[in-house]
């Protein structure tokens, strides 16, 4: 695509709103449909995002249509609704030859590949690329994108990609959706491993800055512990960042496709009812740090 033609957004909620500013930052025209959140498209709009009516007005605007939704049955209403995606790009003249939609929710491979060939049968070609880096990265346009999709497709949307962070073709379609489910499974389970760590320390008597400090040179040094959890838990909040419910929809989509495939996940199992168990208790908006609630002694 050509730097300053129109871009449609669908999903502007925390990381399709900083998105979506990332776009026109860099130039591109975009306009966006409201699909839960109206409070963002009036703040978009001061950014000179435009606003249509439905995704169906969006499609019909633009050659590339971006979603970015929760999961894999808000992709379904957006694309294939009423007033859909799909019913847009069908009702152009032109039957929108080389028309493109960039999923960028994270859900399962086995949705991404089904959406892609119903696309596919209109002649809209369809790329699964989900994100990595929280909302603090999308507003400075530095996320990373997993791409799943034909290498021509990815040529076509690399530029509109670059906009929002660094994308890598990974592989066909799906297998975007399946690099991101691979993150979230070690995300997950680090986050645990961190947490249950440092409340052992703490317990013990060690000053957790010192310990941070050492780990972060040793063989347990990670991310979550550098860079995630110095904001979240040990700064004495769980607001923000990453929703714990959302961590379980997508420790769900991975145990799905790896029951499709006979594959035994019990790790990741066994932080999935761990998670499953803090939402329960009322966590579930708040950052998925908030596992360390679970280590609490109630005295």
């Amino acid at each position: 695509m050509q730097m300053g033609a129109s871009v449609g957004f669908i999903g502007l909620g925390a990381m399709g709103e900083p998105m979506a500013r990332s776009l026109r930052r860099a130039g591109w025209r975009v306009s966006a449909s409201v699909h839960r959140n109206r409070a963002a498209m009036e703040r978009l709009a001061d950014d000179g995002v435009l606003e249509l009516t439905d995704p169906a007005s969006v499609a019909a605007a633009c050659d590339l249509v971006i979603t970015c939704v929760p999961d894999a049955p808000q992709v379904e209403e957006v694309l294939f609704g009423p007033r859909g995606v799909a019913a847009g790009f069908a009702d152009r003249a032109s039957s929108a030859p080389g028309a493109i939609v960039i999923d960028m929710s994270t859900i399962s491979p086995i949705a991404s590949r089904a959406f892609a060939a119903r696309l596919g049968a209109s002649k809209v070609a369809f790329l699964d690329a989900p994100v990595s880096g929280g909302p603090v990265r999308a507003a400075s346009g530095t996320l990373t994108i997993m791409v799943g999709g034909d290498p021509g497709t990815f040529d076509a949307a690399r530029p509109v990609l670059e906009a929002m962070g660094t994308p890598t073709l990974v592989g066909p379609i799906g297998m975007g959706t399946t690099v991101k489910l691979v993150n979230q499974l070690i995300i997950a389970s680090v986050m645990i491993a961190n947490v249950e760590a440092l409340t052992f320390a703490r317990e013990a008597g060690a000053d957790l800055s010192a310990v941070c400090s050492v780990i972060a040179t040793a063989t347990g040094s990670n991310y979550v512990l550098e860079q995630w959890l110095p904001k979240t838990w040990l700064a004495g909040t769980f607001q923000g960042g990453f929703a714990l419910d959302l961590l379980r929809k997508d420790l769900n989509a991975a145990l799905e496709t790896a029951r499709a495939m006979t594959l035994a996940l019990p790790a990741s199992g066994l932080a999935y009812q761990l998670y499953t168990a803090r939402s329960r208790e009322g966590d579930g908006a708040l950052d998925y740090s908030a596992i360390a609630r679970t280590y609490e002694r109630h005295d």
